[in-house]
C-alpha cells in the first residue's frame, strides 16, 4: 500500500484529522479512481478543480511548502511580476469559480473596459480611448493564487502533499501510466497510484527525464528566443492620479527595447514592471525610477516618484517561448496530459500566461464531461493534448511573430508581413475606435484573429498606405505621435 492510499499528509497540507477516511468516503463515490496532479501552483490548481468533479480523489503534489494562505511560491520568480488576466481567461475562471471576481473587487482589484482606463503607448502612438466592450480586471498574481488555492482545498474530493518531489512515473503492462513516484522529507521515496497524471509542474518540468526513464520517446520542442528581463516594484496608489487603471507602454522590435505595465491592484497599490530586451531595469529603487523615467509614457515614473513605500524589488529573465508538443509524439503514453507553462511557456509580455491555463482547464473538463463512468479516462490523453494544441496555436503564433523580429536575421517572410502588418494596425489604432476594439478582442482571446483581416480593416489599411506622405524610414521610428488619447 501507497502513502498515497495510507492518506497521509505533509505539514501545511489540506488533510483532515483522519485523511484516511475522507480518502475512503471519496471512493464510495461515482468517480474514476485517483488523479495525481504534479504541481500546486496555479495551473495544477485549476487542474485540480475540473478533476475533483469526476475522480474520487485528487492529490496534488507540490514541492514547495504551502498552507492555503499561500499566494506567490519561492519556486516560482515569475509570480512577483505583473500580470495580465485576458478577458477570455477571466470568463473561464468566473466558471470554474463563481464569485471571484466580485471577491477580488471587493479587495479593490478594480474592474474597467479595456479601452477607457488604460493609457496605451503602442510603438505608432497612444492608443485612442474608447469603449470596447471587453471587461478586464487588475490584481497580483500573489492574490489570485492564494484565493483559488483556498477554494480548491476546499473541496473534498481534493488532498494537498507539500514538500513532495516528484522522481519518475510507473508504467503498466498495457503501457499505461500509473503511477507517480515521489520523495519527502518525512517519508522518504514512496509512490502514489493514479487512473491520470497531470503534469503542471510548470516550465522547469522534468518531463524529459521522466519519459526517457520510462522508457518512453521525448516530445519535440518549438522555441523562439526572445531574452526579455523584468523588474517589479510593487508600491501604495497615490490619489493624485486616478483617471486610468493601467500604464503600459509596448516594446516592440526592432526599435523599442524598452517597456513597461504599471497595473492598479487590490488594496491600493500599483504593481510595475519595467522590461527590456536584452537589458536588465535595476533592483534599485532610484535605478528603477531613472529607467522608468526613459520610457516614452511618463505615467509610470510619475506613480513611482508619488510612492510613500514599496516593497522588496523582484527581477526575473525569460528566455523566450517554448512549446512542448507532445501532441506530436507518437509514442506519448495514456494516462499522462500536461498544462499551463508544463505544456507550453509564452514571453510573458503578451500577458497569455494565465489565460491559456485556463482555457485548457476549461477543455478538459468539458472532455470528462463528454465520458461515461464506465468508459472513464481510456483515450483521454490524446484527445485532451489536441484541444491542448489548438488553444495554444492562435497566442503562439501571435506572440512568436512579433519576437522573430528581435533577431536581425533568418526572419520568416511570414513573420515580417506579419509585424508590417500589426504596426498599420497600431498606426491606425490611434485614432479609429473601432480598429483599436478588433486589436483589443483579438488580444484579451474574446475574438478571432480574423476580425483584424476583415475587409473594412484591409481598406482603412490600403488608404493609409496611399495617403501617407513619403518618408524614408518612418516605418522604423517609434513613437510617431506621443500624445496620449485621453488628452
Amino acid at each position: 500500500m501507497t502513502d498515497a492510499d495510507k492518506g497521509s499528509s505533509a505539514p501545511g497540507t489540506n488533510a483532515d484529522t483522519n485523511p484516511g477516511k475522507r480518502t475512503r468516503a471519496a471512493r464510495a463515490g461515482r468517480g474514476w479512481g485517483r488523479a495525481v496532479v504534479i504541481g500546486g501552483g496555479y495551473a495544477g490548481l485549476l487542474a485540480a478543480r475540473v478533476l475533483a468533479d469526476h475522480f474520487d480523489e485528487v492529490l496534488v503534489l507540490e514541492r514547495d511548502v504551502v498552507d492555503r494562505t499561500t499566494g506567490a511560491h519561492p519556486s516560482a520568480p515569475q509570480s512577483y511580476h505583473a500580470h495580465a488576466m485576458l478577458a477570455r481567461g477571466a470568463q473561464a475562471l468566473e466558471v470554474l469559480f463563481p464569485g471571484l471576481r466580485a471577491e477580488l473587487e471587493q479587495l479593490g482589484a478594480p474592474v474597467y473596459d479595456y479601452g477607457e482606463r488604460i493609457s496605451f503607448l503602442l510603438p505608432t502612438g497612444y492608443a485612442v480611448r474608447a469603449t470596447t466592450g471587453v471587461r478586464i480586471q487588475s490584481f497580483t498574481r500573489d492574490e489570485l493564487e492564494r484565493r483559488i488555492r483556498g477554494r480548491v482545498l476546499d473541496l473534498a474530493r481534493v488532498r494537498l502533499l507539500d514538500g513532495a518531489r516528484v522522481r519518475g512515473l510507473g508504467r503498466g503492462a498495457d503501457g499505461r501510466i500509473n503511477s507517480v513516484r515521489y520523495r519527502t522529507e518525512q517519508g522518504g521515496e514512496q509512490e502514489a497510484t493514479a487512473d491520470l497524471v497531470v503534469d503542471a509542474s510548470g516550465r522547469t518540468t522534468s518531463i524529459d527525464d521522466w519519459l526517457t526513464e520510462a522508457g518512453l520517446p521525448v516530445s519535440a520542442k518549438n522555441t523562439v528566443k526572445a531574452k526579455i528581463t523584468y523588474t517589479t516594484m510593487v508600491f501604495d496608489r497615490t490619489p493624485e492620479e486616478k483617471d486610468y487603471d493601467v500604464a503600459y507602454q509596448m516594446s516592440f522590435a526592432p526599435a523599442v527595447r524598452r517597456g513597461g505595465a504599471m497595473l492598479a491592484v487590490e488594496h491600493g497599490r500599483w504593481v510595475c514592471s519595467l522590461f527590456g530586451f536584452e537589458q536588465q531595469p535595476p533592483t534599485d529603487p532610484d535605478g528603477f525610477l531613472d529607467y522608468a523615467r526613459s520610457l516614452d509614457n511618463p505615467r509610470l515614473a510619475e506613480q513611482i516618484a508619488r510612492r510613500s513605500g514599496h516593497d522588496e524589488l523582484h527581477r526575473y529573465t525569460n528566455p523566450g517561448s517554448t512549446w512542448r508538443l507532445h501532441h506530436r509524439n507518437p509514442g506519448w503514453p495514456e494516462g499522462l496530459i500536461a498544462i499551463g507553462d508544463a505544456l507550453c511557456v509564452f514571453n510573458p509580455v503578451y500577458g497569455q500566461g494565465l489565460t491559456v491555463p485556463a482555457i485548457q482547464a476549461e477543455a478538459l473538463g468539458s472532455l470528462l464531461r463528454r465520458r461515461s463512468t464506465g468508459t472513464g479516462p481510456t483515450g483521454l490523453s490524446r484527445e485532451y493534448l489536441r484541444a491542448a494544441a489548438e488553444i495554444i496555436k492562435v497566442p503562439w503564433s501571435l506572440s512568436t511573430t512579433s519576437d522573430l523580429m528581435w533577431s536581425p536575421s533568418g526572419q520568416p517572410p511570414a513573420a515580417r508581413f506579419a509585424h508590417w502588418y500589426n504596426k498599420q494596425v497600431f498606426a491606425l489604432a490611434r485614432h479609429d475606435a473601432d480598429v483599436w476594439t478588433r486589436f483589443v478582442k483579438v488580444a484579451n482571446m474574446t475574438g478571432p484573429s480574423s476580425l483584424l483581416t476583415h475587409p473594412t480593416v484591409l481598406a482603412k489599411i490600403a488608404r493609409q498606405a496611399v495617403t501617407r506622405r513619403p518618408n524614408p524610414g518612418a516605418d522604423d521610428a517609434p513613437y510617431a505621435d506621443r500624445r496620449d488619447g485621453a488628452a
